[in-house]
Order: C-alpha cells, then sequence, then structure tokens
C-alpha cells in the first residue's frame, strides 16, 4: 500500500466497529489503523499513546471523543500529520455544568449501571432518526458493554478535564475536513462552523439526515467527504 496510513479514533464508548463503513471502504487502498482509547483518562496521555503506534507520517480522523484526542494528536506532533478530519466533535474545554454530572454518572456506571446509563442517558442523543437506523442503539451498546466500566470512568474523565484547542486549529496548516450532521445534538453546526473558521483553508461537510454518528447512520455521505479529503493529501 502506498497511499497515506488512515488513523481513525472512535468516539467515547465505541471501537473500531463505529468506522466498519470506512475501514471496508478505505482499506483495500490504504492502511487503516484504529487505536484503543480507553488505557487512560487524560487526553494528552491517550495522544501520547495513538502517536506512539502510528506511522512515522499519517492522516487521522477522530469522531466526537476521537476527534479531541485527534486535535491532541495534531497539537503535540503537528508535523507527522499529512491530514486532519474532526468529524462531530467539539474544540472547547468542557462547560462546568457538564463537568458536574460525570461523578455521578460514573458512580451509577460502577453500580454494574453502564448498560442503563447507556440507554438512557446517551444513546438517545446520539441518531437522528433512531427510526431509520433500527440497529444502531443495540451496537452502541454492545461496544459500550464490550469496552466497559473502567473505560467508562477514563474516557469520562479525559473528556472532563480536556483543554481548549481553539489555539491549536488556528496553527494548523495541513488539509483539514470538519464534517457533521446536520441534527447533531451532542455537538451542533455551530460548533462545527467555528472550527472551520479557525482552522485555515479547511473545507465544512454538513451530512443531511445524520446526527452524531454520521459514520454508521450516512455511510455514504460521509465516505463520500473523507475521499475527496483524502484525496487531497
Amino acid at each position: 500500500m502506498s497511499a497515506t496510513p488512515l488513523v481513525l479514533l472512535p468516539g467515547m464508548m465505541c471501537d473500531a466497529r463505529l468506522f466498519a463503513p470506512q475501514i471496508a471502504a478505505f482499506g483495500q487502498a490504504r492502511e487503516v489503523i484504529v487505536p484503543d482509547l480507553t488505557g487512560a483518562c487524560t487526553m494528552q496521555v491517550l495522544a501520547a499513546a495513538v502517536l506512539s503506534e502510528a506511522p512515522e507520517r499519517f492522516a487521522i480522523g477522530g469522531l466526537s471523543m476521537g476527534g479531541i484526542v485527534a486535535m491532541e494528536v495534531a497539537r503535540q506532533a503537528p508535523e507527522r500529520l499529512a491530514g486532519l478530519a474532526l468529524l462531530d466533535t467539539n474544540p472547547l474545554a468542557e462547560l462546568p455544568e457538564k463537568q458536574a454530572g460525570r461523578a455521578p454518572q460514573i458512580e451509577r456506571v460502577h453500580n454494574n449501571g453502564l448498560a442503563a446509563v447507556m440507554t438512557e442517558e446517551m444513546i438517545p442523543h446520539y441518531l437522528a432518526d433512531e427510526a431509520a437506523t433500527p440497529d444502531l442503539p443495540d451496537l452502541c451498546r454492545r461496544m459500550a458493554l464490550d469496552l466497559g466500566q473502567q473505560a467508562f470512568t477514563n474516557q469520562s474523565i479525559a473528556l472532563r478535564d480536556r483543554p481548549d484547542q481553539t489555539g491549536t486549529l488556528k496553527a494548523l496548516s495541513m488539509p483539514s475536513l470538519v464534517l457533521c450532521g446536520r441534527h447533531d445534538r451532542l455537538c451542533p453546526v455551530e460548533r462545527h462552523q467555528l472550527m472551520h473558521a479557525l482552522i485555515p483553508g479547511s473545507t465544512l461537510e454538513i451530512v443531511e439526515h445524520a446526527g452524531h454518528l454520521t459514520t454508521l447512520e450516512r455511510p455514504y455521505e460521509t465516505n463520500a467527504a473523507l475521499a475527496r479529503w483524502l484525496e487531497t493529501l
């Protein structure tokens, strides 16, 4: 494979299954790597771990929490990135009111409530139209349960304490894609318009009829946008 390797970073309590359509679409022409993002509770350490296992030069894409880690990778080692794709994510530090809700949620999860937290508090915010993608809620639950309670705790703390990355985005010079679902309630369009304005020369793509999980809700449209970005590398 001579094409630039592609590192894809999954969102909170997700694994490579989040990117199954992208792995299928791009994996024959290039190496596609999906690192584990569960082993540390800071964005800085998670990003350093990604860099330690990534090729010397690569393109990176991340969705939601994965996008936040990707921004930290770009802060730590911009010279190693051929391109950056930020999907359904947020460059800002977490708001105090959101931070305050993390501890009770973690406690509930550790009282054998992971399935309930996913079903009642998280998955309902993921999809634009659950009826149009009826298999996705169960897939999200299965990914979360496979990762387990400690992964939930580590990722919750990393998200709670994450740094603001607006300065990082202003300094970028690689081809960059900013993409989100039109109906993303967790990371709304306005956040992506902000990132697009911050990153010099970036491309903004808004996927219609999609929420927070564009890679699975609208894989054809998402893959088309990613393909256009990869062609610029």
